[in-house]
């Protein structure tokens, strides 16, 4: 529960900070009215740290960078049409706006804008009550018409003015309210509730990368279980992600397999208690990749599900079915190429652990293990420990400990055969000129022996790789190889 005395006095330490006094005087001897905005007002009262911060002003776009110039190491012209400047004040990220009192199209995303008289008028247009107030400066009194700090106190989000209006200028508010519920912790009101339901289709007219960049902001919280949840009751999760609340249909009555669904969610949970015991450094920060991964490493599950003689459910080859589904969902919501390889990689390979247990790999296979991961082992340790989520003790300590030794066996050859870069003994130019060879397929095939040979029987140095190099010409045919 909020302590308002702890709050208030951290709300004065940020107004009191150094490069909000410079600009509290300077927009003060200019004659404009200044106050501190939204997230960060939120922030400070619930006792979170506040980073960048920003601002509203009765200032015109051209006045705030005349005003802000002269107090600041730059400025950046982020939004002039929306009456937005940004500054670095000292050590402190800013941005300042013009009061707004937008009007929208129903027709459009876009609002048309015009610049407001008030700084209630300004916060009649924000999303939430917790993020309609403000802290008028340099006079820090706070500015509460909505009962934003009822809603604070009581852990609830609700809008300003209905949601269907709130909803309606701006379809993405209705995902962000997603995101408060796991970034604060907030109850999410049942009027809300129900404009998310009835408007979800308005989501539709958001662009990919606006959709995408408020996803990523609710898997990067402590708990996006709770907002992934709300965006697939409402059906909001429909529009731009359809493939997580299929998975729900893979549940029966019979209880003839586990909840797909509720499966994947715990999956996600795992994967970020996980993420945070592995990391090192005070400074680690959520990896979307896994967190991605995690929630879409079982989406292939639905259409490959199978149902068997005696009652039996499989899903063959759900992790390559699913690894390109996953790769053609994040293209269409614009993730760049690094990050759909990365999950793309994950969910093809979560399963290949499971083998494991029933008879252990030769060297060779730990090596193919480790090469096919590349660049995302350390993400699929994550991965595929964080599968497990059986309620039967003795077996999940039995994968656990199969896993353990997975991974002590690939620190041994790590350290014996520098397993990071696992490549053939000889390279492309030793092969053509041992074979008398020019650029071409044949190379490539010899490369690839050798490389099966290297993933086998590990190092086998120069001399003896160009014997068996030169075998395998002779049983070939390779043309003048004799």
């Amino acid at each position: 529960m909020l302590n308002m005395s702890d709050s208030v006095a951290a709300l004065r330490s940020v107004a009191e900070s150094p490069g909000v006094s410079v600009l509290s005087a300077a927009f003060a001897e200019a004659n404009h009215e200044l106050a501190l905005v939204g997230g960060p007002v939120r922030d400070a009262l619930l006792g979170r740290p506040v980073n960048d911060l920003d601002f509203a002003t009765s200032a015109s776009p051209d006045e705030i960078l005349r005003i802000v110039k002269p107090h600041s190491s730059a400025q950046w012209d982020v939004g002039r049409e929306f009456g937005t400047i940004a500054a670095r004040v000292g050590d402190q990220s800013v941005e300042i706006t013009t009061y707004r009192s937008d009007n929208y199209d129903s027709d459009s995303r876009k609002p048309e804008v015009v610049f407001g008289d008030s700084i209630e008028g300004d916060l009649r247009r924000r999303d939430f009550t917790v993020n309609a107030m403000a802290l008028r400066l340099p006079e820090q009194v706070l500015v509460d018409p909505f009962g934003g700090v009822e809603d604070l106190l009581g852990g609830a989000l609700r809008t300003p003015g209905t949601p269907e209006q709130s909803f309606s200028d701006d379809p993405l508010r209705m995902m962000r309210a997603a995101r408060f519920a796991s970034q604060l912790g907030f109850v999410v009101d049942a009027s809300v509730r129900m404009a998310m339901e009835s408007m979800r289709e308005r989501l539709s007219i958001i662009s990919q990368e606006r959709i995408r960049d408020e996803l990523n902001k609710l898997l990067c919280t402590d708990n996006p279980r709770v907002g992934l949840e709300l965006l697939v009751d409402s059906g909001l999760m429909g529009i731009f992600l359809p493939e997580v609340p299929e998975l729900k249909h893979t549940a029966d009555d019979h209880k003839r397999h586990k909840d797909v669904y509720q499966h994947s969610l715990t999956v996600l949970d795992q994967a970020i208690q996980l993420e945070k015991e592995r990391s090192t450094g005070p400074d680690s920060s959520p990896d979307l990749v896994v967190r991605l991964a995690a929630l879409l490493h079982d989406i292939g599950k639905p259409s490959t599900r199978r149902f068997e003689s005696g009652g039996v459910v499989t899903f063959h080859h759900h992790d390559v079915v699913g690894s390109k589904m996953s790769k053609k969902r994040l293209r269409a919501l614009r993730y760049d190429n690094d990050t759909i390889r990365a999950v793309g990689r994950l969910v093809e390979l979560h399963l290949r652990f499971f083998g494991y247990t029933d008879a252990k790999w030769s060297d060779s296979a730990v090596r193919r293990y480790v090469r096919d991961a590349g660049p995302e082992l350390e993400r699929l340790h994550v991965l595929v420990r964080a599968d497990v989520t059986t309620q039967n003790v003795r077996k999940a300590d039995r994968l656990a400990f199969a896993y353990d030794d997975l991974e002590d066996r690939i620190r041994i050859l790590r350290e014996q055969e520098e397993l990071d870069a696992v490549r053939p003994d000889l390279n492309g130019e030793q092969i053509m000129k041992i074979l008398n060879l020019t650029p071409g397929p044949v190379v490539g095939r010899a490369y690839a022996f050798l490389m099966e040979l290297r993933l086998e029987e590990g190092v086998l140095g120069e001399e003896e790789a160009t014997v068996r190099l030169r075998e395998w010409a002779r049983t070939e045919r390779i043309e003048g190889v004799s």
